[in-house]
Order: structure tokens, then C-alpha cells, then sequence
């Protein structure tokens, strides 16, 4: 479904008619770029396993999973525009909320599980897919984040 959006998008000629037309022509290509990262990111293959490492591993699953969440209902906007514009933007609220915060995590997470190898509490290989993990989580809650408030014009 994503490709064909692309091969649609790819079409798109001339400039559009409106200032309205163009935003929503923006906000269409910029959502549709956050979403084939966030398409990427999910593809790739990643170790989670190791996110069983600690809180912050912990917390981060679980932001994440609030952000994905947060991200089907303001999605939901753009397949049925009769949901009300109010649980929308709490799930773009909530959503913006959840990404910012995973960014702040992930950057101390980093910094923590890669100073930990140094005390021998883990392996330099735990630390290193504990921290890929953790940003990988990131990654999903920023373009979902992105893509939905492109998709409904919020960005």
C-alpha cells in the first residue's frame, strides 16, 4: 500500500491551483516520507530480546507501544473524517508526547548502557543491541509521530 502511494505520489505534476492544494500536497509528501522511514525502520531485522535489560529498556517498549497506538487513532482522521476532531488531536498530543519523551530516554539510555560495559554489569555486545534497540523504538515513535500530524495537517 505504501509503494502504491509512492508510484501515485511520483505522478503529481504541475503546480497545484490553491495555497490550500499545496499545503495538503506538502503535508501529503512529508507524511508519506515519515512513513517509508518508519516502513524501513520496522523492516530491518532487529534484536529486541535484549530490551529485557532494565526500566528504561522497559519504559522505552512501552512508550513506543502508547505512540503506535496513539498514532492508529489519529490515523484513523484520515480513513473516516467523522471522528471527532478532539480525540484526534489528544492522540497527536499524546503521540508528540511519547516521541519527545523516547528521545530524551533513548539519548540517556545510551549513555548509561554503553558506560555500563565499562563496570562489567554487561558485554559490550549487550550494550551495543540494548542501545539499537532503544533507538529503533525511537525511530518508530518519531515518523509515526510526524507522518500523523502531516497526515491531518498538524505539522
Amino acid at each position: 500500500m505504501l509503494r502504491q502511494a509512492q508510484v501515485f505520489m511520483s505522478d503529481v505534476s504541475g503546480p497545484p491551483e490553491s495555497e490550500d492544494e499545496q499545503r495538503r500536497l506538502t503535508n501529503t509528501l512529508h507524511a508519506l516520507e515519515h512513513a517509508s522511514r518508519l516502513a524501513e525502520a520496522a523492516g530491518e531485522k532487529a534484536e529486541f530480546t535484549a530490551l529485557n535489560g532494565g526500566p528504561d529498556d522497559v519504559r522505552a517498549s512501552r512508550l513506543c507501544a502508547d505512540a503506535m497506538q496513539s498514532a492508529v487513532v489519529a490515523a484513523r482522521e484520515v480513513a473516516a473524517p467523522s471522528i471527532p476532531a478532539a480525540s484526534t488531536e489528544k492522540a497527536l498530543k499524546r503521540l508528540e508526547h511519547c516521541a519527545k519523551t523516547l528521545d530524551e530516554l533513548q539519548r540517556a539510555h545510551r549513555s548509561a548502557t554503553l558506560s555500563a560495559v565499562a563496570s562489567g554489569a554487561v558485554t559490550g555486545g549487550e550494550a551495543i543491541a540494548r542501545v539499537d534497540a532503544v533507538q529503533r523504538l525511537d525511530a518508530f515513535a518519531h515518523h509515526a509521530w510526524r507522518s500523523a500530524a502531516h497526515l491531518v495537517g498538524r505539522a
